[in-house]
């Protein structure tokens, strides 16, 4: 049970997000990079609008690759307290990563949008999508940065992810739908036949793709369901008034 790449995983998403189609009131935001193909593919399914959600991860010092926390547009930024605490890791060091990783958020702003604001989340429906979620801290600071922006609901989206993480950020948003949970869960990546990194060029085109989209053109997008076994598909819905 494996997504072909992340335009399939999409796919299969949508099918989950079937009760958000032709809502006048729904985004859907993707985080870059990984996280437009999939976006993209959930936007044209539900015929929604789509955008991106600008959000950095801070790896750690010297293992960049292990997330420390992340920083969204906003002044956002979210750390992983208890692993900072456990490893030791100074102020000064995470600060420096904090700066970097803000010259790197600076850059996509400009590269993606150039002079287009983004568009409008208020007292919207916006669904959040990723690639997957690992250890949750990219997509906490997306979570806090759409908040700040008074969504009427917010709703996280991915096809696959570590099931302790799903259920951190469910607590935190109005509806957790995620396709896969699997009992072992190691990387995203796993769950990929191709996990190639998506580049600059490929999140442009996307945008500008669905920037010509008409309406008609998105209504005549096929919303079905896939043929995936039915108990693999995963809906979580935390307390009322979250």
């Amino acid at each position: 049970m494996i997504f072909r790449d992340r335009s399939e995983a999409g796919e299969y998403l949508a099918a989950k997000l079937a009760a958000y189609a032709d809502r006048r009131d729904v985004l859907v935001l993707g985080i870059p990079r990984g996280g437009v193909p999939v976006a993209f593919e959930v936007a044209r399914r539900l015929h929604a609008p789509f955008d991106i959600i600008l959000v950095r991860k801070l790896g750690l010092p010297g293992q960049e690759e292990v997330g420390m926390g992340a920083i969204a547009a906003g002044g956002v930024r979210v750390l992983n307290e208890e692993l900072v605490n456990d490893l030791g890791v100074e102020r000064d060091s995470i600060e420096a990563v904090t700066q970097k990783e803000l010259v790197e958020l600076h850059r996509r702003n400009l590269r993606y949008r150039g002079n287009r604001a983004a568009l409008d989340m208020r007292s919207r429906t916006v669904i959040l999508v990723d690639d997957g979620l690992a250890t949750g801290s990219t997509m906490r600071a997306a979570i806090c940065a759409i908040r700040a922006q008074k969504p009427s609901r917010i709703v996280v989206a991915v096809p696959v992810g570590a099931k302790e993480t799903c259920a951190q950020v469910a607590s935190q948003v109005d509806e957790l739908v995620c396709f896969l949970m699997p009992q072992s869960f190691r990387s995203v990546g796993e769950w990929y036949d191709d996990f190639s990194q998506t580049t600059d060029e490929q999140v442009l085109e996307l945008m500008r793709s669905f920037e010509k989209t008409t309406p008609a053109q998105l209504r005549k997008s096929n919303l079905t369901t896939m043929p995936w076994p039915p108990s693999e598909a995963v809906r979580s819905t935390p307390r009322s008034g979250k």
